[in-house]
């Protein structure tokens, strides 16, 4: 089960913070929050990301939620660091890999 939202949140992660240049998915703004556009594939990572700290054990669940809640300060621009959600992503997708193995 992990596996698969290891699969399914790398593949949001492809195709809404690093798009393809053949593939064009259109990117829909749901709505803005202090003049910071939240997207559907925003929406759609947390979501994967929720499902997956549900499954995790206690301290992974712990960093994972940590891991959230930067993740959701960096879209919203509270912390404007740039490219700061992509690298959180990125922890969050190796820390999957890694507690599958563990």
């Amino acid at each position: 089960m992990l596996a698969a939202i290891v699969i399914i949140l790398a593949i949001l992660w492809i195709l809404g913070y690093a798009p393809l240049s053949g593939i064009s998915i259109p990117n829909i703004i749901l709505f803005t929050i202090n003049n910071h556009p939240v997207t559907l594939w925003e929406i759609l990572i947390m979501a994967v990301i929720v499902w997956a700290i549900g499954i995790l054990p206690g301290p992974f669940q712990a960093i994972a939620g940590i891991l959230l809640l930067l993740w959701i300060l960096s879209v919203l621009g509270i912390l404007a660091i740039s490219g700061l959600s992509n690298i959180i992503i990125l922890v969050i997708i190796l820390g999957l890999v890694i507690s599958i193995f563990l």
